[in-house]
């Protein structure tokens, strides 16, 4: 489910990267409404995480505003993956190990996204739509 596409990666997942270094896809971009459990594998070669974030009707995949941390705004989270082997928020999901989270999610269009940083502007964020 997420991971890095080109082997470019190494460290510990603080370092700036190029945008595009790195990915994170979805299985199903496309689910019903109510309780879903998402299941977060890392495949890379460093630690990451899954954040879901709600999408405006007008925002874009991608645009959202990087801090001076490097990391995007997790305000209105609907929650998180970043426990290796357990469910819900940790340190981040160590390589070759998952973590899922459980929400209920309202029709609309939200972002998964990686927000370790430096993740998010190389690229690790996917779009799903629920109706």
């Amino acid at each position: 489910m997420m991971g890095n596409n080109s082997g470019m990666m190494s460290g510990g997942g603080n370092e700036r990267v190029p945008r595009g270094a790195m990915s994170l896809s979805i299985d199903h971009a496309h689910i019903g409404q109510g309780s879903v459990s998402l299941l977060a594998a890392n495949d890379g070669s460093i630690s990451h995480e899954l954040v879901v974030l709600p999408m405006s009707d007008s925002q874009a995949v991608g645009t959202r505003t990087i801090s001076g941390d490097n990391k995007v705004e997790e305000t209105g989270s609907l929650g998180e993956a970043s426990s290796t082997c357990g469910a819900g928020a940790g340190d981040g999901i160590v390589p070759g190990s998952t973590s899922w989270v459980t929400l209920t999610l309202a029709p609309g269009r939200y972002e998964v996204v990686c927000n370790l940083p430096g993740h998010y502007a190389a690229g690790m964020y996917s779009e799903l739509t629920v109706s």
